[in-house]
């Protein structure tokens, strides 16, 4: 059975000063829309404080999945669960009790994601997926948008599909997704795309958002 294809686009490199705006454009052809909260702690920039994202939950047209970037998880992940994002996805490296704070997400009625760094390995956390819904390979290092993707993390890609299985946990790549990258991504076992500059600075972002969409749809075809 083909993979189901999911681009959700980051508003990292979107019009801050009009984001319902930029997330209208999108809204008819994008699956979720990608939140990147960061506190200057976990990764040297800072996105969204509390207050401000759970504005962009409130008011977005499409569902939200949230990506933290942040340190202290073990709370924070489960306040954005109940603020109300589809999705809250933490990063290992800044949680102390990944089983208490996966199920806390699921409780308040988010899916539960885990990310990785680059430089952290994909499968020490193995153990973890009867608990997560989603896995996220970190395919730059967090931070900054605009990044180029990084090719040997198609390994871990590759092993994070492994780990998988049958089973529908959705994987998840961020970092570096454009037209050029799709492809390789897509062939190495991933079905969900965050893609931030290659959509808002495309002269039409929902057209680039279809464009990867077939690009990816093909290799799974």
């Amino acid at each position: 059975m083909p993979r189901e294809i999911r681009i959700t686009p980051s508003i990292l490199n979107a019009n801050f000063d009009d984001l319902a705006g930029e997330i209208q454009k999108v809204a008819a052809v994008s699956d979720l829309v990608h939140l990147d909260v960061m506190d200057n702690v976990f990764v040297p920039n800072f996105t969204f404080d509390f207050s401000a994202a759970k504005k962009v939950i409130e008011s977005s047209a499409l569902p939200v999945d949230a990506h933290l970037m942040v340190m202290n998880a073990d709370v924070v992940g489960p306040e954005y669960a109940q603020a109300g994002c589809h999705s809250v996805t933490i990063h290992v490296e800044a949680t102390d009790d990944l089983p208490s704070t996966l199920s806390a997400i699921r409780r308040y009625g988010s899916r539960s994601g885990l990310a990785v760094k680059p430089n952290t390995p994909i499968t020490e956390y193995s153990d973890y997926s009867d608990l997560v819904d989603m896995f996220l390979i970190m395919t730059v290092e967090p931070g900054f948008g605009g990044q180029s993707f990084m090719d040997p993390m198609l390994e871990k890609i590759r092993q994070a599909r492994k780990i998988i299985g049958d089973r529908p946990i959705w994987l998840q790549v961020d970092g570096g997704i454009s037209v050029e990258t799709i492809e390789r991504a897509t062939q190495a076992g991933a079905d969900t795309f965050v893609a931030g500059s290659a959509v808002f600075r495309a002269q039409d972002p929902a057209a680039m958002i279809t464009s990867l969409r077939i690009l990816a749809t093909k290799v799974t075809d």
